[in-house]
């Protein structure tokens, strides 16, 4: 059968495609479909025909998945925030392992690698400590809203649509974050509506208002409001952080960054603080860390603490090994290992990041960890010691392959390599496979009701 656009098929839902969208095949052909489940037989109709697949929409299930639930959230299937509400957890873990899995064999020809069943999150809702919403002076409606009321056509504060930068769905709640997440969310929308202030139009780059992150401290129940702006205005923005700290004691900062850029980013070229110290703490196991509106924090803090543990299972350390950490961010692994070891020393490029490493370090009285800003690539051959044990994080990039090289150079007795994304994880391990025993991987689920995944995997330097 020659497919075409427009096409309506039934299809029977086979495997689930990293990114979230169920794969069917017609005569060898790839369909891939979202919102559907392996398991389900579907009719859908073909929207984008090109040589080597096609994507179609589900139109109707006629028999559903054992693996498919009813979604808790109003705005599943619509908005970017999560992918597989509609999945049994359970299913979703080990959907998981086999995208981590199916690289390892298929990109870097690595057969019979150990990958564990995936370390579970302990909640699967209101588990996010950081929330990130977007303004727009457009309304994107889910289909059973009537659009002809033009009920706030010109105002939404929510998540956006998959694929898009300008759809903005208006949202009461999302159920990753926490309740009180939710109150605030629905705070600020009131009152931005009556401010008669307008709203950032993500086409014209004009407006005021531009995005909404709330921040949560799980160890201190402790709450920060960010609200980014195209300029400042305190006589605008003050009285709304009175009316938040006083309608939600919780709430220990508020601050106001300012980004007068088009780019789309809620990060501010200047950042001013209108209530509070402009930062709140949080713990990741025995060991404090300062969150501002830009640092870097795990997002799932409990899920956190297993993935470091991890870390540490695989680090094995003695007490007497000298460490180093590449992309070390804000030094929580270092400072997480820092009383199992010697020394550890951390490589990253980020100013801030590097700064806030340090402060980390001073904050948890640890006196053994040193962070050295810069590129990899240039500060690797500097370090001044060969390290016992390596670890490595990533970006979802992976290694840039100058660094991987000089890591095999170096040649560290043990890797414990942290990834986000099973294909460059793949594509690293394949190389490093040439010096390295790939001992076992084992994933953790920080992010339920996403494809997302963490993994942690431990090498071994090959005996000669």
């Amino acid at each position: 059968m020659k497919l075409q656009k427009g096409q309506t098929l039934e299809l029977d839902i086979q495997k689930m495609a990293y990114g979230g969208r169920g794969i069917a095949r017609l005569n060898g052909f790839v369909i891939f479909v979202r919102g559907t489940v392996p398991g389900d037989k579907i009719l859908a109709r073909i929207f984008k025909k090109k040589k080597d697949y096609a994507e179609a929409t589900l139109l109707e299930i006629l028999d559903a998945s054992p693996d498919r639930i009813k979604a808790e959230c109003l705005y599943a299937g619509y908005c970017g925030g999560c992918q597989w509400q509609h999945v049994r957890y359970e299913k979703q873990l080990t959907l998981k392992r086999e995208h981590v899995k199916e690289p390892l064999e298929h990109i870097a020809g690595l057969k019979n690698v150990v990958v564990r069943p995936l370390i579970p999150s302990e909640n699967i809702f209101g588990y996010r400590n950081k929330m990130e919403f977007s303004f727009s002076d457009r309304r994107w409606y889910l289909p059973d809203e009537l659009p002809f009321e033009k009920k706030d056509e010109n105002f939404a504060l929510g998540l956006h649509v998959p694929g898009t930068y300008h759809k903005v769905i208006d949202m009461e709640a999302c159920l990753l974050q926490q309740q009180t997440g939710n109150d605030i969310l629905r705070a600020v929308a009131q009152y931005v509506k009556n401010s008669n202030v307008p709203v950032y139009g993500l086409k014209s780059h004009e407006g005021y208002w531009r995005y909404l992150t709330i921040r949560h401290s799980e160890a201190f129940d402790h709450w920060m409001v960010n609200l980014v702006t195209s300029k400042n205005d305190a006589s605008t923005l003050h009285p709304l952080a009175e009316h938040l700290c006083r309608k939600f004691p919780r709430i220990k900062t508020v601050v106001n960054n300012i980004n007068g850029r088009k780019a789309s980013i809620a990060v501010g070229e200047k950042e001013k603080v209108l209530t509070g110290d402009g930062f709140i703490n949080d713990k990741i196991g025995p060991f404090s860390f300062r969150v501002s509106a830009n640092s870097f924090f795990q997002t799932n803090t409990s899920a956190a603490l297993k993935l470091y543990e991890q870390v540490l299972r695989y680090a094995d350390p003695k007490g007497k090994e000298q460490v180093l950490d590449l992309y070390s961010g804000t030094g929580t692994i270092p400072i997480f290992l820092s009383d199992r070891v010697r020394s550890v020393t951390g490589i990253e490029i980020s100013e801030s990041a590097t700064a806030d490493a340090k402060r980390n370090a001073l904050v948890n009285n640890v006196h053994n960890c040193r962070f050295v800003c810069g590129d990899i690539r240039e500060k690797l051959g500097t370090v001044g010691f060969k390290p016992d044990i390596m670890i490595i994080d990533p970006p979802r990039a992976g290694m840039h392959k100058d660094v991987l090289a000089e890591t095999m150079g170096i040649n560290p007795r043990r890797i414990v390599y942290v990834s986000c994304n099973p294909a460059t994880l793949a594509r690293d391990l394949e190389i490093m496979a040439e010096a390295y025993e790939l001992n076992e991987i084992q994933p953790v689920d920080m992010f339920p009701h996403t494809y997302h995944i963490e993994s942690v995997a431990k090498l071994s330097r090959r005996k000669k």
